[in-house]
């Protein structure tokens, strides 16, 4: 029975492999042109409350803005009317939120490119909100109280939004906002990606990130920090990857287990992941579940070495690969630069200097590594062929989550804004 077990924990292993969803081909490019939608970026502006949409590619100029928290005098009033609610409020802008309100984390748009639906973290909840008014479709109050990362199923038509106080994940109608399923993780949930097949969503939990309990001897104080992944039909758990383990397998017991940002292989035989405090990121190879490499990066001298000043235990967050999955994209957050890594040989490129960088996600074409310089208020693209900045664009207070969505064709903004 032992072995009849292992032997289903080694195949679910070698088939629960993801990845990022690719930029759209020249065939969905088409398709889209044809229904008359236009590919974008949208770029949440978690502290004012916007989300920039900006073109997907070329020279990535602004096209429009949507304020994404339309509602915020009922907001507050149902907050300022909860004592609890409020002390949560207070703690999020505190903490996290650095002395700021955390109002666009994530956000991806609907298929039909009529609506785009956020998670807001201060807020507790996910909304749509239409794009030609800018109103309100549907809201959905999370458990607890703060809302983060997301995931877009393959097709579109669902979303995966971390709770992370409650260490659990609403899977939601992106059309209705109806809950179709939920799940436990462990402490914090934080990334959330569906399988490219749409059959598992893969979630990290970080743990807690905001006490400065952060030296190593102190590790075991952050709570329980694993990847769960799920059936994303039946939200019912299917296997428990504790990196702890695997990071102590690899000679690396002083390392975070708290999995942050991270990207699979096209064949989705490799996970790239970062983990809190180090300025570098780790290989997993999924079908021996076993840590393969590893690849430090430069230190910025300019970097404090105490741990405590790094934002939410972040050294490193942010990490993409082109289509091809030759080239890897990392933000190298603390340290003020991003760079592009050959996957090959982990040797990486120029260091490219940005302020903060939150993020990095991947151009319509392909062609671009997109990051978020949230201590800049601009995204900067970094062609991948040469590790050279290509452009920047600004936007909106502390740019975070970048995603590829649709707008209708002739959409420069909703009416009256």
């Amino acid at each position: 029975m032992a072995a009849s077990r292992t032997r289903h924990l080694c195949s679910v292993a070698a088939a629960l492999a993801l990845t990022v969803a690719a930029p759209a081909t020249a065939a969905s490019a088409h398709s889209a042109a044809s229904a008359g939608l236009r590919e974008v970026l949208f770029v949440g502006n978690n502290w004012d409350g916007t989300a920039d949409v900006i073109r997907s590619s070329g020279d990535f100029a602004k096209i429009g803005r949507i304020n994404v928290i339309p509602d915020k005098d009922a907001r507050m009033a149902e907050i300022n009317a909860d004592p609890i609610k409020w002390i949560y409020f207070q703690a999020i802008r505190n903490s996290v939120g650095e002395g700021h309100d955390q109002f666009a984390d994530d956000m991806y748009s609907t298929p039909d490119g009529r609506s785009v639906v956020v998670s807001r973290p201060s807020f507790a909840d996910v909304v749509s909100l239409d794009l030609a008014t800018g109103k309100v479709n549907w809201r959905f109050p999370v458990s607890g109280y703060r809302a983060d990362h997301m995931a877009v199923s393959p097709d579109g038509t669902r979303v995966a939004v971390s709770a992370s106080t409650a260490n659990t994940v609403h899977v939601l109608d992106i059309d209705t906002g109806k809950q179709l399923g939920s799940f436990a993780t462990g402490d914090k949930p934080h990334e959330n990606i569906f399988t490219k097949d749409g059959k598992y969503i893969w979630n990290m939990s970080i743990g807690d990130v905001n006490t400065d309990l952060d030296s190593p001897g102190w590790d075991w104080t952050k709570g329980d920090r694993h990847i769960t992944v799920v059936d994303a039909t039946t939200y019912k758990q299917v296997k428990v990857i504790d990196m702890r383990q695997r990071l102590d397998a690899f000679g690396l017991k002083d390392f975070s287990d708290a999995v942050r940002p991270a990207v699979f292989s096209a064949d989705e035989s490799k996970l790239y992941f970062q983990v809190s405090f180090f300025n570098g990121f780790l290989e997993y190879d999924v079908a021996t579940d076993k840590i393969s490499r590893m690849k430090t990066l430069p230190k910025n001298p300019a970097t404090s070495e105490d741990r405590t000043t790094w934002v939410n235990d972040s050294r490193h967050h942010g990490i993409s690969m082109n289509p091809e999955g030759t080239k890897l994209c990392v933000a190298g957050t603390m340290d003020d630069y991003a760079t592009v890594v050959d996957r090959a040989s982990l040797q990486e490129g120029p260091l490219v200097t940005t302020s903060k960088p939150y993020w990095a996600t991947v151009s319509g074409d392909g062609k671009d590594c997109i990051v978020s310089e949230s201590g800049a208020d601009q995204v900067t693209a970094i062609d991948f062929a040469t590790g050279r900045k290509v452009t920047s664009v600004p936007v909106g207070d502390h740019p975070q989550r970048v995603r590829l969505g649709h707008v209708q064709a002739d959409w420069t903004g909703p009416s009256g804004s």
